[in-house]
């Protein structure tokens, strides 16, 4: 992957932006900085003018872009709404968790479709537990979900979406969500999203008496996902997302001689998805510029970035106490109530 949108939650002020900004101007890539702030509400820190000044003096590049990133809770009176209009007034795109559940419900996305705010510029992140009927509005305004497999079959967002949108007709793009927390590489997202909707459908088949001879889901269809599928929800699927005429020289190339499970290829979409990992990345071009080459990234020394989140862990470690950080990683259970066997020996 060439192209990264920061779900930026935690920028309170534009200072914070400003820090977010110099980290990708020292890793080259092409990125879109998902401007939020959870600490306050959108339809304020939106109508604030230091927000709007920072805004218009964001300099938007094909290497470098803007989208506002926020949720819509349940409400009454759907405040959300004047956010959306900024960013329709100034051209931003909008990402939003929408169908996670106990939190964005049906009754937010009715609120943006009854407010007109809903179009092909808004993403929903998740989508996993949304009624038919809101999966109807996402697919007649043109949205689409990006699908974070992993978070939603950990977290309890809801199941995984893939086997639900496709009934409508719904986009669907790939996204990692808090990768401290789960993997960070579209290997590991591609095969986990694969494997759920056919794990899923499978469910639901045997739960009619039905097998499934062919699963409806294919490693293409994940592979889109993963790359034009994730161009088009930030709006450059006529830059990037496939190698094609016209577009930027944007490349990722898998090759890995010494791997045992690299050969033999018989079916290179399905082999990417089910064989290949990250250690398979022979070369990565991002705008024509070669950044990693046989293996091995150019001009670019981890070991910075590594120590300096390192310390971070350390410091936060220290204030916290050891006591505190081991139950924090290893919280206590519920105990599993047991069933009784009626199929025990007996005296």
């Amino acid at each position: 992957m060439t192209t990264t949108l920061d779900w930026s939650h935690a920028l309170r002020t534009p200072e914070y932006a400003d820090a977010a900004v110099k980290a990708f101007e020292e890793i080259p890539g092409r990125f879109v900085l998902g401007y939020g702030n959870y600490l306050g509400a959108p339809w304020e820190w939106t109508a604030d003018k230091g927000f709007q000044s920072w805004v218009k003096n964001f300099a938007s590049s094909d290497m470098l872009s803007l989208e506002i990133a926020f949720d819509v809770p349940d409400s009454e009176d759907f405040p959300e709404k004047a956010a959306f209009l900024y960013a329709r007034d100034n051209g931003l795109r909008v990402t939003t968790h929408a169908g996670v559940w106990g939190a964005t419900t049906d009754v937010g996305l009715g609120h943006m479709f009854d407010a007109g705010v809903m179009d092909d510029t808004v993403t929903y992140v998740h989508a996993a537990s949304l009624s038919a009927e809101s999966y109807q509005k996402i697919a007649a305004t043109g949205g689409s979900v990006s699908v974070a497999t992993e978070s939603e079959q950990s977290a309890g967002q809801g199941y995984p979406s893939t086997w639900e949108i496709r009934k409508y007709g719904i986009p669907a793009s790939l996204s990692m969500d808090t990768s401290v927390w789960w993997s960070a590489d579209f290997f590991s997202a591609m095969r986990a999203t694969l494997s759920s909707d056919r794990s899923r459908a499978h469910l639901e088949a045997h739960k009619t008496g039905d097998t499934v001879a062919v699963n409806q889901l294919r490693a293409e269809d994940v592979l889109w996902m993963a790359t034009q599928g994730g161009a088009n929800a930030l709006g450059m699927g006529d830059k990037i997302g496939s190698i094609t005429v016209g577009k930027k020289a944007d490349l990722l190339l898998i090759k890995n001689d010494q791997s045992p499970a690299m050969t033999p290829i018989l079916n290179p979409p399905v082999h990417v998805v089910y064989q290949a990992n990250t250690a398979d990345v022979h070369t990565v071009v991002v705008n024509g510029r070669v950044l990693k080459h046989d293996g091995k990234r150019i001009g670019l020394d981890i070991g910075p970035a590594r120590d300096a989140v390192a310390a971070s862990v350390e410091y936060v470690r220290s204030k916290l106490g050891e006591s505190t950080w081991e139950e924090g990683m290893h919280p206590p259970l519920e105990p599993n109530e047991e069933i009784d066997n009626p199929y025990k020996y007996a005296d």
